[in-house]
């Protein structure tokens, strides 16, 4: 089966779908086709290689927030480099431990290799006497792509 791409109604493309669910699209009249192959015909329809929704749908949640957290996440927004001396990172660190109420979030984690992570334990890294050699931030899905 071929892939179908979809439109929104202002032309923006969504995502693509299956021939067998352009088609059911096309029956139940929530889209056109836009593009077709020629002369190849599904019963009354064109062979669709694209289809336009209808009406428009709303697609600021997908790029509203920025992935959820996760451990290999954090290591592809790190590049598997250590926080602290930039050797290959095996393990996440929370800069405010868990033992004190830090959550796994972006902004409270950081890659960190097996030593750095054993030396700081379960203390801030001011408290260890470590500096943070970058910077954690909460990525976005191009960025996390990208990697």
């Amino acid at each position: 089966m071929t892939a179908v791409l979809v439109l929104n109604a202002d032309l923006g493309p969504l995502h693509r779908v299956s021939l067998r669910h352009a088609v059911r699209m096309l029956l139940r009249e929530v889209a056109v086709v836009h593009e077709a192959e020629p002369d190849r015909l599904i019963g009354v329809y064109p062979l669709p290689r694209v289809v336009r929704l209808v009406s428009y749908v709303v697609t600021r949640w997908r790029f509203g927030a920025g992935p959820a957290w996760s451990r290999a996440g954090v290591h592809a927004r790190d590049g598997r480099r250590c926080g602290y001396c930039g050797r290959e990172a095996m393990t996440i660190d929370h800069i405010l431990p868990r033992s004190r109420g830090g959550r796994n979030t972006w902004k409270n984690t950081v890659a960190a290799c097996t030593a750095c992570n054993q030396r700081k334990g379960d203390r801030t890294p001011a408290e260890a006497g470590m500096v943070l050699r970058v910077q954690p931030s909460t990525p976005t899905w191009a960025a996390l792509a990208r990697r």
